[in-house]
């Protein structure tokens, strides 16, 4: 299917027969996903139609002036921007079908345990082992991970250890997926700046995973890893947000309802902070356009490192904006929250957090490494690193 009007038609024979309005929310999403409206371009039987990406902004228009309930994406970000596309590149049929559709729905809630204590920024310096126990049997895994999002709602994670300790630290990982009830999987709160514990760190203890479980060949997972990080990068820094959407929106409603506040340098500081936020929200729409054609590219790590210089700034001047208000903090109080809501808590709260933009998703220092070698064409940065065994690197 191609035809824009022909999927607008299938998209109301679909509203007319499941009414949102009088249809269940869970039922109605699964409808959906039966019926390949989730994901357009996903394959038929997968939530998709085999059409063109670019024609989901005609479903989602539809459901939209129907009233139609969404699956809640910031809830199961995870899942949706990084665990779906490498379930649907790397996955088996039998992995595609187990997982996409409760994944999508919500039914289950996605982790990534991919950074580790002394694995972050390098992250293929990575030391959680996975070890074959029989030819054709389990992988036993052990292992720390930590700045786990969702981790304490999470049903399943999407997991990369080291299988082959004595291949170079980028060719000895596989990649797996994690059911995060399985015996000796611990996961513990990581308290943040904020208070909350939005963050978790997870402790695998002989954890066993069925061979079924491991997502593309083994000693592959950094290639399948790269197809997820990709995915993350776009996904942080290419939402889709309406004008003065995100962090600037509550400096400029301060600045129009608060004229007490207002000075020279603050007006040309902000005009300049709402300018460079409005050129980021058009190229994440460029971007989105582009990713509609193709797959996504290392320009999402330019967006990404956008978005968190973007959030740091807007709400330093935010705090200062406010002078004596912008030093207090409504809640500390220690909390495991389902999702980060920037807009709904106060200055205070918005600058501390945002703090963690320029780690998550990928460390605004390697971001910049990328742009400069795959956007920019640079010379790479020397690696001595690259063809040494793991097991002999310093540590």
């Amino acid at each position: 299917m191609t035809d824009a009007a022909e999927l607008r038609a299938r998209t109301r024979e679909f509203l007319a027969a499941h009414p949102p309005a009088t249809t269940g929310r869970g039922d109605f999403l699964a409808a959906r996903f039966d019926a390949g409206l989730a994901w357009v371009h996903y394959p038929a039987g997968l939530g998709g139609l085999d059409a063109p990406r670019s024609l989901q902004a005609v479903v989602d228009a539809e459901l939209e002036a129907a009233g139609a309930p969404d699956n809640d994406p910031r809830r199961i970000g995870i899942g949706l921007g990084m665990a779906a596309p490498t379930i649907l590149a790397y996955g088996t049929e039998e992995q595609k079908r187990r997982f996409l559709r409760p994944l999508w729905v919500g039914e289950e809630v996605w982790c990534q345990l991919f950074s580790e204590p002394g694995a972050g920024s390098d992250l293929a310096a990575l030391g959680t082992r996975a070890v074959r126990d029989g030819a054709d049997g389990d992988w036993v895994v052990n292992g720390q991970k930590v700045w786990t999002s969702s981790a304490h709602l999470a049903r399943w994670a999407i997991l990369i250890a080291r299988t082959d300790p004595d291949a170079p630290k980028h060719r000895g990982i596989t990649y797996f997926l994690c059911d995060m009830t399985d015996p000796g999987v611990e996961v513990r709160p990581l308290r943040q700046i904020t208070g909350e514990a939005e963050f978790n760190e997870v402790f695998l203890t002989d954890v066993r995973i069925p061979d079924d479980r491991r997502l593309g060949p083994v000693g592959e997972g950094w290639k399948v890893a790269q197809t997820t990080l990709m995915n993350e990068r776009v996904s942080i820094g290419g939402m889709r947000l309406p004008r003065e959407g995100g962090m600037i929106g509550p400096v400029a409603a301060t600045w129009r309802e608060r004229p007490e506040l207002r000075s020279h340098d603050l007006h040309q500081r902000l005009l300049t902070l709402w300018v460079d936020a409005e050129v980021a929200r058009l190229t994440g729409e460029r971007l989105r356009q582009q990713l509609a054609a193709g797959q996504p590219g290392p320009e999402g790590s330019g967006m990404k490192l956008g978005f968190a210089r973007l959030n740091q700034e807007i709400s330093g001047l935010e705090v200062e904006l406010r002078g004596e208000e912008g030093l207090l903090y409504d809640d500390w109080t220690m909390r495991r929250p389902e999702l980060v809501d920037f807009t709904g808590r106060d200055a205070g709260y918005r600058y501390l957090r945002s703090k963690g933009n320029s780690i998550e998703g990928g460390t605004s220092e390697v971001l910049l490494n990328i742009v400069a070698e795959r956007v920019l064409g640079l010379p790479a940065e020397p690696r001595n690193d690259k063809d040494v065994p793991w097991k002999d690197l310093a540590r």
